[in-house]
């Protein structure tokens, strides 16, 4: 009797483990995925701001979702074509090889940009804005391992005001990549490498003219603004002006000055440019017809917006503030409309950010913390002068760009110098010249193993093939530019620390307080949806996150 006792037992915890792990294996993949890149938002702005968030936009995803409070870019430098393509593919600059927005190559012996392609002409008007395509990136991002796992079925659209926050996170094997054409237009335009004309909902949704009706009205406050006391005083000497202002204080009489700033390009200069993004991006659901199939969609959303306020105003501005609390109001906006759309249990979402951003440097001198402006001039002089001084001769220096110097390689060959002994003797000296805190060759980052810390970031950060002969690292609070609004780019915290919160189906509740990085959400969104990771992945999963 016993025996048949244990037997029975035995047999049921068979069955119900059986069934326990048939349930884990079968459960059901969203349906669709969003990507959401907030482009310069530090993770401060979601503790801030956090009791004037509404209770369905940023609250929803960080009391139903899974936050990891200390995510930070692991690589140099922070700059939006780097951060949207580390976050799609998983990987640093050292194999994804998108090392700037801009940057030299030493190949063409000319400054390009990261997604120009002249293969490739515009689709939606007759400008060369749409000559682009992610011929750049050399790794696939999660977006082109979704569609290689579904044998290319699904769709991938990208969706933002930027043209390269749409295109380097849709990837190589994207349906459509979509951005913004403002100047006398306001449209949505694309390029040949994706598509030979625009579908009909874009062509209808170019014309209902939206972005004339988002700059016909003044930019005020959402709320009272005596109420907005996490930023400074409104008017400051800190803030730039638009063009036609005489003051940066609110309102920002959008109408009359818009003809000074590039007509309808000022949408992309004020919060209602995110607004018009959701309206964009609700239409791509709508006219793709995206979570309805019986495979996986992906749609890749960046806003764009929040990064030209924060570049004009800085993060500690009313500007900010208001932005961040009208953004929240345009993802509770989309997240309902998930809901009706696609289905509550049936979409994943994660949002973070491709870089954060300084407190304005003047500003920050003027509470006595120690920050700096680089004369970038006198300092391209400084560097020649060493030159001069140790290697007779003011020609061995072909570029000095992104805090990086190329050398002319053939006029150090003609001249009989060894170029490592130039790189050596360039890095000795620099590192006493004012703004310059580190400085290293580009042998020494091939030979040398940076395991943590900001030498680190920037051994990441350093493509073999691309990058320059010495690399430098500025001293904390430097930027490069006029002494109002700011700017971003170190691998010091305040540019790398960033929200990453996963919602929705397959994620937990839950945060953490490990540290992560930015390259570790591609890997985990790949193993969420059960398909390799992107091929150059250096990431790793975070599965405390995961059901």
């Amino acid at each position: 009797m016993k025996k048949n006792i244990f037997l029975l037992s035995l047999s049921l915890l068979f069955f119900f483990g059986c069934k326990s792990n048939e349930t884990t294996h079968t459960q059901p993949k969203p349906k669709l995925v969003v990507g959401i890149v907030v482009d310069q938002m530090r993770y401060d702005y979601l503790t801030r701001f956090y009791d004037r968030y509404s209770e369905n936009g940023f609250k929803r995803l960080l009391n139903n979702g899974f936050s990891l409070e200390n995510a930070h870019y692991n690589l140099i430098p922070t700059y939006t074509a780097v951060g949207h393509t580390s976050i799609y593919t998983g990987t640093t600059p050292s194999n994804h090889g998108i090392i700037s927005n801009n940057w030299y190559d030493k190949f063409l012996k000319k400054s390009i940009y990261c997604v120009d392609d002249a293969n490739y002409n515009t689709i939606g008007n007759d400008s060369n804005d749409g000559r682009k395509s992610p011929h750049r990136m050399y790794s696939t991002t999660v977006t082109d391992q979704l569609k290689l796992a579904q044998n290319m079925n699904g769709k991938t659209i990208g969706v933002a005001i930027k043209d390269r926050s749409s295109i380097l996170p849709a990837g190589h094997t994207a349906d459509a990549a979509y951005w913004y054409y403002g100047k006398d237009k306001g449209d949505f335009i694309s390029s040949s490498f994706y598509i030979d004309e625009l579908p009909k909902w874009v062509v209808d949704f170019n014309n209902t003219d939206k972005a004339e009706s988002y700059v016909e009205t003044p930019w005020e406050t959402l709320y009272d603004i005596d109420t907005y006391t996490n930023s400074i005083v409104d008017d400051n000497i800190f803030e730039r002006k638009f063009k036609g202002e005489t003051t940066t204080a609110f309102p920002h009489d959008i109408p009359t000055i818009k003809e000074k700033n590039g007509n309808l390009d000022i949408l992309k200069a004020i919060p209602n440019g995110n607004s018009f993004t959701t309206d964009f991006a609700k239409a791509a659901i709508v006219g793709e017809n995206l979570g309805k199939s019986n495979y996986t969609d992906f749609l890749a959303i960046s806003f764009s917006s929040t990064d030209y306020v924060g570049h004009q105003f800085g993060p500690a501005s009313k500007e900010i503030e208001d932005t961040y609390l009208r953004l929240d109001k345009d993802l509770a906006d989309l997240f309902s409309f998930l809901d009706q759309q696609v289905g509550k249990d049936k979409y994943t979402i994660f949002l973070t950010a491709d870089h954060a951003v300084v407190n304005v440097p003047a500003y920050l001198q003027s509470l006595k913390i120690p920050a700096h402006y680089l004369d970038t001039k006198q300092f391209r002089d400084d560097i020649l002068s060493i030159t001069q001084k140790y290697f007779n001769s003011k020609e061995l220096i072909e570029n000095v760009s992104n805090y990086q110097i190329f050398f002319d390689k053939k006029k150090i060959e003609s001249l009989g110098l060894d170029k490592n002994k130039v790189a050596d003797k360039i890095v000795e000296e620099i590192v006493n010249f004012e703004g310059i805190y580190k400085a290293v060759t580009a042998k020494t980052l091939q030979t040398t193993h940076f395991s943590e810390g900001i030498m680190n970031s920037l051994q990441n950060g350093y493509n073999q093939k691309f990058s320059g002969d010495v690399l430098m690292i500025p001293f904390p609070g430097t930027l490069a530019s006029g002494r109002t609004g700011t700017s971003h780019g170190s691998g010091y915290s305040y540019d790398t620390h960033v929200p990453i919160i996963f919602y929705g189906n397959g994620i937990k509740q839950g945060v953490s307080k490990k540290r992560y990085n930015i390259t570790d959400i591609a890997p985990t969104i790949a193993n969420l949806l059960k398909i390799e990771a992107p091929n150059s992945s250096s990431g790793k999963i975070v599965d405390e996150a995961l059901k």
